[in-house]
């Protein structure tokens, strides 16, 4: 996507001044920078093939629901295709701030904290989106752990600790049994959160969004934000549960955390081999943190 493209098949944009490719982050879409005569950009333009119109107008239409909620986040702008470049698209307002992943661990313990309240605070409200739907999370959630269970089983890499977690797994499953059918970011972490003057400003790339168990959300906690800040983590699930962190809670975070080990490993081998080595390092630390899962609350939380 260039500059002529955008002025040409998006009239609303004609005062886009200038483009620029944003290559972080592991999602598929097209995602750039769109800027007016400023430094700043003005927005964020999201580019999909155009057979995943209907997927993406969804999220379009829950993402503006979710900014209608009151949540901090982008504001959705604008959705259309574009039927000569085979695409469709979205327009959304940029928030100005830092990525939170870079700028949390300079802060201070009670800034971090801070923040992690407001971060759970924002996630509490986004889980009152309800799907109005009869679709089971036990039964969706399930079959997906068998699929990702017996790829994992075929990519080649064994843990040692393999039948201990599949035996908690297996032990706990029970748990998912009856959980509410709720919108879920399914990437919320510090890396798509944002930060601006030390302080939490919103949230932002829904492209993961699905719906289902909303504690489910915080199973990132586990594998990206707990290597960042700590004291964020803690934060998160305070200012969710203001304070008062239900058992039950504990059950599903780690049973989640253990489910999610399976397809982690087929994911990297998949998408960035690379890095294979780095994530089977974060296995071992939730792995440690749980203490092999006979705790089912991290050693690193303190009441």
């Amino acid at each position: 996507m260039n500059l002529s493209d955008i002025k040409k098949h998006i009239p609303s944009m004609t005062n886009i001044s200038e483009i620029s490719l944003v290559s972080k982050g592991f999602s598929y879409d097209g995602k750039y920078f769109l800027y007016e005569e400023s430094d700043l950009p003005k927005y964020v333009l999201r580019t999909s093939p155009r057979q995943q119109i209907q997927h993406k107008r969804q999220e379009f239409e829950v993402v503006t629901n979710i900014y209608e909620m009151g949540v901090r986040t982008s504001k959705p702008i604008e959705f259309g295709s574009i039927e000569s470049l085979d695409i469709c698209y979205m327009i959304l307002s940029f928030v100005e701030g830092d990525d939170a992943s870079e700028i949390l661990p300079s802060l201070s313990y009670d800034e971090q904290y801070q923040i992690g309240i407001e971060a759970g605070q924002e996630l509490r409200k986004m889980h009152e989106l309800t799907k109005p739907s009869s679709e089971s999370w036990y039964e969706r959630r399930l079959l997906k752990h068998n699929h990702q269970y017996e790829s994992y089983r075929n990519c080649g890499v064994k843990l040692p600790e393999e039948d201990i977690i599949i035996s908690f797994i297996n032990q706990n499953l029970i748990y998912i049994n009856n959980r509410p059918n709720r919108f879920q970011h399914d990437d919320f972490h510090p890396s798509n959160l944002i930060i601006h003057d030390r302080s939490y400003v919103g949230v932002i790339d829904f492209n993961r969004c699905d719906w289902g168990d909303p504690y489910h959300d915080f199973l990132k906690i586990a594998y990206f934000s707990r290597e960042v800040s700590i004291p964020f983590c803690i934060g998160q699930i305070h200012g969710y549960f203001n304070g008062i962190v239900p058992l039950e809670f504990w059950k599903l975070y780690a049973l989640y955390t253990a489910m999610i080990i399976f397809p982690t490993i087929t994911w990297t081998l998949k998408v960035v081999p690379e890095q294979l080595e780095s994530m089977l390092a974060r296995i071992n630390v939730v792995l440690k943190d749980h203490q092999n899962f006979e705790k089912i609350i991290p050693v690193w939380f303190n009441t």
